[in-house]
């Protein structure tokens, strides 16, 4: 029995996509560990799914001045240590990272160990935690087609993000009994994450009355952003957060609206669900979901509407637009090789482990 240990966290993207290659290691006969941080995200995550979880001290690298900057060095170091440490007990024949920075000390414990590292980024451009694995990586999977001009040579390996297999098996007659809506019109599901977007939220509600003439709208509105006035409209719910039914309102839904973050698109390519993107704007990030947007247009997957060019008269458009040529967007993403995600890193595993 071949031995992995998975390590990410910080944010639910450097988790989920590790907990989605769960069934699959399993069916490989992987025995499977998970070394996060002592109380990040993670370990919430990785315990509910009954595999052993070994925390370690983790400190962020900022590129902005904090006083954390003088102590947080200390606390990689420590967890540096004891990386090493739980790798040399665990023995395992490769170990997969997806970011964040309790994941850097585990990649190089691991290549001065000598044992195989692959390393998975989301986003178009490695953020700073992944540029710092790369040098001990042994592979380094990606998203995005651009993304491979950043990595090192012989490294590089374009898989697409594993999503949960869950996600695929949704049915659409129980989104229809849940959300009470007719079958004989098309659905129009509206996302911005577990907070909320309210720039595309606002947006939405300006233009419901319009919208609602020709779909029927799911509006996952973010925790505190429902709004109490449009609780009794016909042919739009609204919902704080969505878990076990995200299955069923994908299998109902014809479009979707989201922001762009790497995980949640790349689900859209695997659901082959075309998309309106809306990524947040550089101001209140790095940029990456607006390149991550940018690529998911050039490939055929997708619209984008910038924020700021957002309002009614935009995104009533931009929908005109996404829905006339649907079937185009959806021959893009059927024939899209990244949607096999996890076999693709399944066989990175294999062979780094060969």
């Amino acid at each position: 029995m071949k031995r992995i240990v998975l390590t990410g966290g910080g944010t639910a993207g450097h988790v989920t996509p590790n907990i989605a290659l769960l069934p699959r290691l399993r069916d490989a006969d992987y025995e499977i560990f998970y070394i996060g941080s002592m109380d990040g995200i993670e370990k919430k995550l990785i315990q509910s799914q009954d595999i052993p979880y070994y925390g370690i001290s983790s400190g962020k690298l900022r590129r902005y001045f904090d006083l954390k900057n003088f102590t947080d060095p200390f606390r990689v170091l420590k967890g540096y240590r004891q990386a090493a440490r739980i790798l040399k007990e665990l023995k395992p024949d490769v170990v997969f990272s997806k970011g964040g920075f309790v994941a850097v000390p585990v990649v190089v414990a691991a290549s001065r160990l000598h044992i195989p590292v692959v390393c998975h980024e989301s986003d178009l451009t490695p953020g700073l935690a992944n540029k710092l694995s790369l040098p001990s990586a042994t592979k380094v999977c990606c998203n995005f087609p651009e993304t491979l001009q950043y990595l090192p040579e012989g490294k590089a390996v374009l898989t697409g993000c594993p999503i949960r297999q869950e996600l695929r098996e949704g049915n659409r007659i129980r989104a229809l009994n849940m959300t009470g809506f007719t079958p004989d019109k098309p659905v129009l599901m509206v996302m911005g994450g577990s907070l909320g977007a309210a720039a595309v939220n606002h947006a939405v509600r300006e233009a419901l009355p319009k919208l609602l003439e020709h779909w029927q709208i799911v509006h996952l509105c973010g925790k505190g952003k429902l709004d109490e006035s449009l609780t009794n409209i016909t042919g739009y719910v609204q919902y704080e957060y969505i878990q076990k039914e995200l299955a069923d309102l994908f299998a109902l839904c014809d479009l979707v609206i989201s922001r762009a973050g790497a995980n949640a698109i790349c689900e859209l390519l695997a659901l082959c669900k075309p998309a309106l993107l809306i990524p947040l704007p550089a101001k209140a990030s790095r940029g990456d979901q607006i390149l991550n947007a940018r690529s998911f247009e050039r490939q055929g997957f997708s619209m984008v509407l910038e924020e700021d060019e957002l309002t009614e008269e935009s995104l009533l458009s931009a929908l005109e637009h996404l829905s006339e040529h649907r079937q185009d967007y959806l021959k893009a993403m059927e024939e899209c090789p990244q949607s096999d995600a996890i076999d693709t890193i399944m066989g990175v595993l294999e062979e780094v482990c060969s």
